[in-house]
């Protein structure tokens, strides 16, 4: 299928064009047509999808068409509602970009920066309106912003805004919405109390679902390297030195750590910046703006602040730090492999982390594949002090796997730790270089 076959207006399909995009993506396919014939929707699918384009443009053709011939009014007409502010900063940018033939005008609002500009903004007028909770709930109660004349309403990544503690912000927000209105509720996942969250809130919808959750897009190839904790950062330098390593977004499970591996990339003459929660905006969206122009090579986050973020051509996903949550690995490596390209998830496991391993891939149903033809193999004596062996089934491989580059390039030669390595969660059949 077409875009051009999902009666969308001539301005967007020009825009459309421009960006490049001819096919929606399984998620865009099911949920325009929903969205423009003004029915709330229910939607589940994981990060990588192109579930912002799937709103937006539907979004985009209501608004146009209900107020072509309406004199403009300073009236809030959609309201996207998100957890994160780099996802909401993209998000608008994709308005901006799919509604660039329509005379729409967009903000984006989010804390952590001076609020001037965005009241002055919205005094101004603005149709279409992306914010996270803390601060539209702000600049709700200084009256700057009534919620009266919301038409559309999106919230997007419900999940995670329960996991960030937003959900009784989001409440607040739905309280002061029109009863009257179309509402789209996006959720990678659907815990209890999300799922009760949108039986409040919508009105008979139509659910789409897309790619569930425990599955990793098959256009990536996914490997693991066995290693000491102390050697990570070695091997991470080591895989680098591989300059067919354009781009890589490295994820950490704490700030501290973030910042402790570009020290050490720094040292290692490789630039490199870091995300996360105690960084200012101004330095986040600079961080994330040098690596989108190819100014920096690696990127380092916390799962908080890289939901959402979305870089065209990223090759590599590393998990420096493998999550002690099995869905955050999904969400990591749905950075790279993205709208049908190819990418490479390459993920560390020191002896702790072995049991982290084991949850992932019963989730993700495939066995890694272990790529242990690598400088620093993970030590006998840190798996026996550890006391991290444990001999279970191996999950049966689905794809995804194998075809993932041995570090040192060699295609022939026999692993060197291979010993080590069956003992843990990796598929022993070798990863490819």
């Amino acid at each position: 299928m077409l875009f051009k076959e999902l009666n969308l207006i001539e301005p967007i399909l020009k825009a459309l064009e421009t960006e490049g995009y001819t096919q929606p993506t399984p998620i865009q396919e099911q949920s325009i047509p929903t969205i423009l014939k003004g029915k709330d929707l229910l939607g589940c699918a994981q990060t990588g999808t192109g579930k912002t384009a799937a709103f937006a443009i539907p979004m985009l053709q209501l608004l146009h068409e209900k107020h072509i011939n309406t004199k403009a009014t300073k009236n809030i007409k959609a309201l996207i509602l998100t957890p994160t502010r780099e996802l909401a900063i993209q998000i608008e940018e994709s308005f901006k970009a799919y509604g660039r033939n329509l005379n729409l005008r967009h903000l984006v609002i989010f804390g952590g920066v001076s609020q001037h500009n965005q009241v002055e903004s919205l005094r101004r007028g603005v149709d279409i309106l992306v914010a996270t909770p803390g601060r539209l709930l702000d600049l709700m109660n200084q009256g700057f912003i009534s919620l009266n004349t919301i038409e559309l309403f999106v919230l997007d990544e419900a999940d995670r805004m329960l996991d960030m503690g937003f959900i009784h912000d989001v409440k607040r927000v739905v309280a002061k919405l029109p009863a009257k209105r179309q509402t789209l509720f996006f959720s990678a996942t659907m815990p209890d109390e999300i799922q009760k969250l949108a039986n409040t809130i919508l009105s008979n919808p139509t659910k789409v679902e897309v790619t569930p959750i425990s599955s990793t897009a098959e256009t990536i190839v996914q490997s693991v390297y066995f290693v000491d904790k102390p050697d990570k950062k070695k091997l991470l330098i080591h895989l680098l030195d591989d300059k067919k390593i354009e781009t890589a977004l490295v994820f950490t499970r704490t700030k501290h750590g973030a910042d402790r591996i570009v020290k050490d990339l720094g040292f290692a003459g490789i630039k490199a910046a870091a995300i996360h929660g105690n960084k200012s905006q101004n330095a986040r969206q600079r961080a994330l703006t040098e690596f989108k122009d190819r100014k920096i090579r690696v990127l380092v986050a916390t799962d908080i602040a890289a939901r959402g973020i979305d870089i065209d051509q990223l090759s590599h996903v590393v998990n420096y730090e493998l999550p002690n949550i099995p869905e955050s690995y999904v969400h990591r490596i749905g950075r790279t492999g993205r709208a049908g390209a190819n990418g490479i998830a390459i993920s560390f496991c020191d002896a702790e982390e072995n049991e982290y391993l084991l949850d992932i891939q019963k989730l993700i149903k495939i066995t890694l594949p272990v790529v242990d033809d690598h400088p620093y193999p993970l030590s006998w004596e840190n798996m026996m002090a550890k006391n991290q062996i444990k001999r279970k089934p191996q999950a049966q491989s689905k794809g995804g796997g194998g075809g993932a580059k041995r570090s040192d390039g060699n295609m022939s030669g026999k692993p060197r730790n291979a010993s080590n390595n069956r003992r843990f969660g990796g598929n022993r059949n070798k990863a490819k270089a």
